[in-house]
């Protein structure tokens, strides 16, 4: 049995910002959905109370040609879930499942490797978030830090808008917001790429205007529409999404950052921080 499945949900969530208010009552369907029923057009049209013509351009906005294709996507890989989940310990553990299938469906693996090129090329790297995504920052900052990169977390507002005087084409910025929506984040993503820096946003909303300001747009499961999400911590998709990116990374030159790795231990007195 394969452990993760791709699911079409988290496909949904990510523009559902983009929906009509009609379309937002297909994707609450489809997201919320637990059982296995007939899924054409004809049959869910009528439970929903929607035209056909409406599921079609909903199935469009979520990257499809259309509806067929977009159901036999979601009816491949759909699983019937229990609607009661009893024992505190097992819920966190389902929660934490369910965020991963739905980070395996977001996944793709070709920008990833682009991101990893960018931190290999770029002579400075800023990454910046405010709130849970500034512990992310840091995170990201340690974690890249100890392999050789030039990295720098931004935290602060005032320091977001002066960073932004700075950069240039060898400049990487990396955005941190689950909404996408944090002034200071979008600020400088906007200045250094108009300077020539490469940029990144790492959010859970799939906009056309972010493409304005990111070269990248990395999506991260939304906690949103997830059973029991405000049991989970806000940084673990980012978390999730940066362990995936620092591994691809390590492989592009294994031996030279594995030396990295060890010399910062061994300036460090050979130990390894306690967590």
């Amino acid at each position: 049995m394969e452990y993760y499945v791709k699911s079409v949900v988290p496909v949904i969530e990510a523009n559902y910002d983009n929906f009509t208010t009609v379309e937002k009552n297909i994707a609450d369907y489809f997201i919320q959905n637990r059982e296995k029923v007939d899924f054409s057009a004809k049959s869910v049209s009528e439970r929903l109370y929607v035209s056909e013509a409406s599921l079609s351009r909903f199935a469009k906005k979520c990257g499809y040609r259309g509806y067929r294709e977009f159901i036999y996507q979601y009816e491949e890989n759909f699983v019937e879930k229990p609607e009661s989940i009893t024992g505190n310990t097992r819920t966190v553990l389902n929660a934490y499942q369910e965020l991963l299938n739905k980070t395996y469906s977001l996944m793709d693996e070709t920008q990833v490797g682009r991101i990893a090129r960018y931190l290999a090329r770029a002579e400075r790297v800023f990454v910046c978030g405010m709130g849970s995504s500034g512990f992310a920052a840091d995170e990201m900052e340690m974690r890249f830090m100890r392999v050789g990169v030039n990295i720098h977390a931004v935290k602060d507002i005032d320091r977001m808008y002066m960073q932004a005087v700075f950069q240039n084409e060898r400049s990487l910025i990396v955005g941190i917001s689950l909404s996408g929506e944090r002034k200071g984040v979008q600020f400088l993503l906007r200045e250094s790429r108009n300077k020539g820096a490469k940029t990144v946003l790492v959010t859970t909303h799939n906009k056309e205007e972010y493409y304005e300001f990111c070269d990248e747009l990395l999506l991260v499961p939304s906690l949103k529409h997830l059973n029991y999400g405000n049991l989970i911590s806000p940084q673990f998709p980012i978390l999730v999404m940066l362990d995936i990116i620092y591994s691809c990374y390590v492989e592009q030159d294994k031996y030279k950052i594995e030396t990295f790795h060890d010399d910062t231990l061994r300036a460090l007195g050979g130990k390894e921080y306690d967590y």
